[in-house]
């Protein structure tokens, strides 16, 4: 049957009408087996009442079958389901008047539509959008059939309900009825009576991955009905299939020419959590595969980041891992081990933070920037709004750690955040989730994204010989969180100075160069050496093309290796090795490596293997986790010194196990001050006390100033030997 009727000279279609349409649907669904499905869901229905039809079926059946549900969805899909309950009453296990919905799935992808191209040519076509939930209303019950009792005659009539708006009947009818106009009767709603399905309002957006560099995501708000309403939530990814609309603006009662559209959901498809959206063609695989055997990836990967920053090698191989990732692990028991790798810059002005974070975001699949001093809670993990869009009620809105599930969240400014916005962190870089109870909403989005952030020190410049944690204002509850720590340290060197002031010099004039030969084409090139500028401009070219790199991590992050003996072994070797330092005679140990970075090696072990594109994570990736994790504790809890200097508590706690001991005997030596004397103590009380304890004065004034601070002990009204009387605030 042909359905299409092309007149010449004008592109309008006829319209098919509904009965061989009827028929049409019939034959299609007993041909493809879906009539017994249609019996299975009569036989349980209500609690299922959709039949899903994959589009290749219809298109397999009849091409011009299936382009007519594409240019006329709403008659197509009406006479589908009335197909549909044909055979569903002839089952006699349905209530009449029941209805099972008919909805299209599997639309292949050149039929799919970017939102930032839906154009007029689109308007009342089956489409198909890809994106990111942003809002979701919650549901709420919509009129679809409005039954109305006339006040006059009591007549009830029904009201087909196709607008937002609720239409009313203009008359009652002459037959059955009075005949009286809406002007001379009233009429009244009759819930009871009425016909109400579930609707829920959503936004969607485009997703992240698929958007230019600063290019700024396109919206499309959707309703989704019934069966499908209230299945989906902020942050999913989804494929709405659908039918174009549109409705009036209006400036007060008066339309406009000027239309919103939006999409009548006729089906939801789930985007599973690591299928990006990524094309790779066959010659890009050839490519991906010829640089997986190469020996030598790991280090062409480390030197296509940022290439126009110089040095940096231990920070730049953390980066490289980073985008692929250890791997995430369910357990029998039902608790989740984390994959992602969180990666923290401290450095002084100039260290060039800002710029590794941009290019980072920038190749990254699934990658957002935020600045901590422009971002919130609500901006980072997820806010209820209240606004025209969701009609005065409260809508969940996801933030950037939600938007950039199974990609990466890099934050610079995070020392500038306020503190309760940092909080709001926590979860979400240990359990990967974000648990939001606000304005009556309560839900769990999920946030599997690594976090790379970057702070300054408080005091302008990192100094090697304080604490890192007295150094950034950052809670150490977050800190302690992150698998590395990198500070970046502007340390004045005549040879290292000498090759940065080369590097960046170089590099200006290779941007002079491109920028005339940009602007002036072929003139530009007029006395420039092109073959010497080639040859530096090659210093600043990636080995790895971002867009190549881009896809590179997208392949490598399928695999899933698993750990060798060999690999085993070395890590646990090396975690035993150290621990060992800490043990003593003493009652209380240091403690200079704990679990939490054991498993910050196997992350790192991990995403080297993934970067190899190896099913197993050999005894090569356990060395080079052991350099990388090494390093970064060298840093922040050695002082730049080997294992037998490291304290995991200047880290967790911010107080050296050392002087944390001394602490703790200081405020023993107050409590039994106390006892002797139950006015208080003097500060000279105590130097003399912790003088036989051998504890030297300047500690004890350092101790003594700190628990001032941290409100541990508090002045008295009197003195004594001219000395200001304190006690403990908690005496234990």
């Amino acid at each position: 049957m042909k359905l299409f009727d092309l007149t010449e000279g004008e592109h309008s279609v006829a319209e098919p009408s509904s009965e061989p349409l009827q028929e049409k649907w019939e034959e299609f669904l007993g041909q493809y087996g879906y009539d017994d499905k249609i019996r299975e869901i009569a036989s349980i229905y209500p609690e299922e009442r959709s039949l899903l039809v994959k589009y290749e079926d219809i298109e397999h059946f009849d091409v011009d079958f299936a382009d007519a549900l594409l240019q006329n969805p709403n008659l197509v899909t009406q006479a589908g389901e009335k197909a549909i309950a044909s055979i569903a009453q002839m089952a006699q296990t349905i209530e009449e008047g029941a209805v099972i919905h008919l909805r299209i799935i599997a639309l292949p992808v050149n039929i799919r539509i970017e939102i930032r191209d839906i154009r007029s040519k689109d308007m009342s076509k089956f489409i198909s959008v890809e994106g990111l939930v942003r809002k979701a209303n919650e549901v709420r019950p919509r009129v679809s059939h409005a039954a109305f009792k006339c006040m006059r005659c009591g007549y009830i009539l029904t009201i087909l309900q196709e607008d937002a708006l609720l239409r009313e009947p203009l008359q009652c009818p002459e037959e059955g009825g009075c005949g009286r106009a809406a002007g001379s009767t009233k009429f009244k709603l009759q819930k009871e009576q009425s016909t109400f399905i579930d609707t829920e309002k959503i936004e969607i957006q485009e997703q992240p991955e698929a958007l230019r560099a600063g290019a700024q995501p396109q919206s499309l708000t959707a309703y989704l009905e019934d069966d499908i309403a209230g299945k989906i939530f902020p942050g999913a990814r989804v494929i709405i299939n659908g039918i174009l609309d549109s409705r009036p603006r209006r400036a007060g009662t008066q339309g406009l020419t000027t239309f919103d559209i939006f999409l009548q959901g006729n089906s939801i498809e789930f985007i599973e959590a690591d299928a990006y959206d990524i094309e790779v063609s066959d010659e890009e695989m050839a490519q991906i595969n010829e640089l997986a055997e190469d020996p030598e990836i790991i280090k062409k990967i480390t030197e296509s980041i940022s290439p126009t920053i110089f040095g940096l090698p231990y920070e730049k191989e953390a980066l490289a891992l980073q985008l692929f990732g250890g791997i995430p692990k369910n357990m029998p028991d039902g608790t989740r081990i984390k994959g992602d790798i969180h990666i923290l810059l401290i450095g002084d002005p100039g260290t060039a933070k800002s710029q590794l974070l941009r290019y980072m975001a920038d190749i990254t699949p699934r990658g957002i920037y935020a600045s901590g001093k422009s971002s919130t809670a609500a901006g980072l993990t997820a806010a209820a709004v209240k606004d025209e869009w969701s009609e005065g009620r409260w809508t969940l809105e996801a933030g950037a750690l939600v938007l950039a599930d199974m990609g990466l969240v890099c934050i610079d400014e995070l020392d500038k955040m306020n503190a309760q916005d940092r909080s709001a962190m926590h979860e979400a870089m240990e359990q990967q989730t974000i648990s939001v109870a606000k304005a009556g909403i309560t839900a769990t989005l999920s946030s599997r994204c690594a976090i790379l952030g970057a702070a300054n020190p408080k005091w302008g410049r990192f100094s090697e010989q304080v604490l890192l944690a007295e150094q950034i204002d950052l809670p150490l509850t977050l800190m302690s969180r992150f698998d590395l720590i990198y500070p970046l340290i502007d340390k004045p060197d005549e040879r290292e100075d000498s090759l940065i002031a080369d590097h960046i010099l170089k590099a200006h004039l290779v941007g002079e160069i491109r920028a005339r030969l940009s602007a002036m084409e072929e003139e530009g090139s007029a006395g420039i050496d092109i073959e010497k500028y080639e040859s530096m401009g090659t210093a600043y070219k990636p080995p790895i093309n971002p867009d190549l790199l881009r896809k590179y991590v997208f392949v490598a992050k399928r695999l899933y290796p698993i750990m060798t003996d060999e690999a085993t072994e070395a890590l646990k070797s090396y975690y035993m090795e150290v621990r060992k330092i800490g043990e003593s005679e003493e009652v209380s140990r240091r403690v200079p490596i704990t679990a939490r970075q054991l498993e910050a090696f196997v992350r790192v072990a991990e995403a080297s293997a993934r970067a190899r594109m190896s099913d197993v994570v050999t005894r090569e990736d356990a060395d080079r986790s052991i350099k990388i994790v090494k390093e970064s504790l060298r840093r922040v809890i050695g002082h730049g010194e080997d294992e037998l200097s490291w304290d995991t508590d200047s880290l967790y706690t911010g107080v050296p196990h050392s002087q944390m001991e001394r602490i703790l005997t200081v405020r023993d030596i107050m409590k039994d001050l106390v006892k002797e004397d139950s006015s208080g103590f003097t500060l000279l009380d105590v130097i003399a006390e912790a003088e036989a304890n051998k504890i030297p004065e300047d500690k004890v004034r350092t101790i003594w100033e700190r628990m001032r601070k941290d409100g541990d002990i508090y002045q008295q009204s009197g003195r004594r030997d001219g000395e200001t009387v304190f006690k403990l605030t908690h005496e234990l």
